[in-house]
């Protein structure tokens, strides 16, 4: 989810956060109030700052999540995965996708115009 949508979908990020804690996940920090927020990553040359909606670890391995909502800016949704994606390979991170009801034909689309088609989506 990009900054600009992050108001508009505070309620999937908490059901988002309750899911993984059910499903054993630790350390959990989020993108909202009441959580620690995940490190940030910048563009070089541009104000652009790239967070993670949700880090946690599972099992002593590091998870990256990223929520799939509806956006009308796909193209800086879609660098952000690519990003995360990269930077997940490059630690040994795992990352990974959550959407709902009503996203997933967006999420596929989505993740099929960028050949992302490794990733695992959860859907709640």
């Amino acid at each position: 989810m990009i900054t600009q949508d992050k108001n508009n979908y505070a309620d999937e990020l908490n059901q988002s956060i309750t899911y993984l804690k059910n499903l054993g996940y630790s350390n959990i920090k989020a993108d909202t109030e009441g959580y620690e927020t995940p490190k940030s990553y910048r563009k070089k040359g541009s104000d652009i700052d790239v967070t993670p909606d949700i880090v946690a670890e599972k099992e002593g391995r590091k998870h990256i999540f990223d929520l799939s909502l509806k956006s009308k800016k796909t193209r800086l949704l879609k660098s952000k995965w690519l990003f995360l994606n990269t930077l997940s390979q490059l630690k040994a991170y795992r990352f990974r996708l959550i959407t709902t009801r009503g996203h997933y034909k967006f999420t596929n689309e989505t993740v099929n115009d960028i050949n992302l088609d490794a990733i695992k989506l959860l859907k709640i």
